[in-house]
């Protein structure tokens, strides 16, 4: 699941922030003039989908007050890291965050971010879940100049402001074809850096089975994380105020869903506590869906994205599974997809959550597989029937 991945958090500040992630980067304690403000950043992640790390080497963070500024006019305030700081996201999970430095800027209004990542040889890898070789990612060099986010906020004279960037990993590392080899792909937001959200807890009996717990909306996920191993424990953090439904999945296990989750933006919303966690049911065995995706016309940067998508009487559409393809599209496989429907509950406030199984459309151990690429119509499958021997094929061709 999202397979959500890593967070960068930028915070105007008046001192370095200490996070519970990793260090802080450098700064002064000096209080800034009264017509300053100061920056300071940091990052925080969540889970990635096939690997056990993701290594980024950040080399500058960069803030102008122009949304339209190139790399090469002034203005530009950067926060420099000497050396480059190489972090691996993995350790960065359920709202932790590690810091990456300050700097004083000027009272005003500021419109854009810049990540900037170190291009060298084995500055940014992955390594595989199952191996131990750091094997590099490919960083275009369009990213030279930094990662661009336009996001408003305003640094009042001896003020300071708190800002998050989401940077998802596992939507931002892709395969180039069938080389075997990596792309980074940026997928980065801007989120709040109040610890707000949604936390609970995951029966420790299933988190062999690779559990993930994301948030998402009408389907669509805005968050994830992996529960702590020793505990069960999860947070998915800084999430924008709103609805959510909480979608726990695992290999050999049904998913558990909790439908509309309300978020405000200053607390975290509990769904379990330690005494009485959610504990996922087995289901048998997983199925798995797979075939390929072609892209008309041809994209040499885009992948595409396969969905399996079930909708709850009653309740919300969810994915319980999702992958991309290699840029320009190609083969796909959704695994361990589960035969026996979710566990449903509607979100209360008194604890423990009382799940049911819940009736589904498509029926049972059927999905609706949708897929998608930037730029391209979504194209949808309405029932694929898992209850079948497995793998089973199902090809799409994208279009404008």
């Amino acid at each position: 699941m999202k397979h959500s991945l890593p967070a960068l958090s930028l915070l105007a500040t008046a001192s370095l922030l200490t996070a519970c992630g990793g260090g802080g980067g450098g700064g002064s304690s000096t209080p800034p003039p009264a017509q300053m403000g100061t920056v300071a950043v940091s990052m925080t992640d969540a889970p990635a989908c096939g690997f056990d790390a993701v290594n980024v080497t950040v080399s500058k963070v960069r803030i102008h007050q122009s949304s339209s500024a190139s790399d090469t006019d002034s203005g530009w305030t950067d926060i420099t890291l000497s050396p480059a700081k190489k972090i691996n996201l993995l350790n960065l999970n359920n709202g932790a965050l590690e810091g990456l430095g300050t700097a004083s800027l000027n009272a005003g209004h500021y419109s854009q971010l810049r990540l900037v990542l170190d291009g060298g040889a084995n500055s940014n890898t992955v390594v595989r879940s199952g191996t131990t070789s750091e094997v590099p990612v490919d960083t275009p060099s369009a990213l030279q100049s930094g990662i661009k986010l336009v996001n408003e906020f305003d640094v009042a004279a001896g003020q300071r402001v708190d800002l998050v960037m989401d940077f998802d990993a596992c939507k931002s590392i892709v395969k180039k074809g069938n080389s075997g080899s990596y792309s980074l792909k940026p997928v980065v937001k801007v989120v709040p850096f109040t610890l707000n959200g949604i936390s609970g807890f995951v029966s420790t009996t299933a988190l062999a089975s690779h559990v993930a717990v994301s948030a998402q909306q009408n389907g669509v996920i805005v968050a994830s994380t992996t529960p702590n191993p020793a505990t069960g424990e999860f947070a998915l953090a800084r999430l924008p105020a709103g609805n959510y439904d909480v979608v726990i999945t695992g290999d050999g296990y049904s998913a558990s869903v909790v439908g509309a989750v309300p978020v405000t933006a200053s607390a975290m919303t509990q769904l379990s506590t330690s005494a009485a966690p959610i504990a996922p049911v087995l289901s048998p065995g997983g199925r798995s869906i797979g075939g390929n995706v072609s892209l008309t016309p041809g994209s040499t940067t885009e992948p595409a994205q396969v969905s399996a998508m079930q909708t709850i009487a009653g309740g919300p559409t969810v994915t319980l599974k999702y992958t991309l393809t290699p840029i320009g599209g190609g083969a796909y496989t959704l695994e361990n997809l589960p035969i026996a429907s979710p566990r449903y509950a509607a979100y209360s406030a008194t604890l423990p959550l009382a799940f049911a199984t819940a009736t589904t459309t498509p029926p049972l151990a059927q999905y609706r597989v949708d897929a998608s690429a930037t730029g391209y119509a979504t194209k949808s499958v309405a029932t694929v029937d898992v209850s079948v021997v497995s793998p089973i094929n199902v090809n799409f061709t994208l279009m404008p």
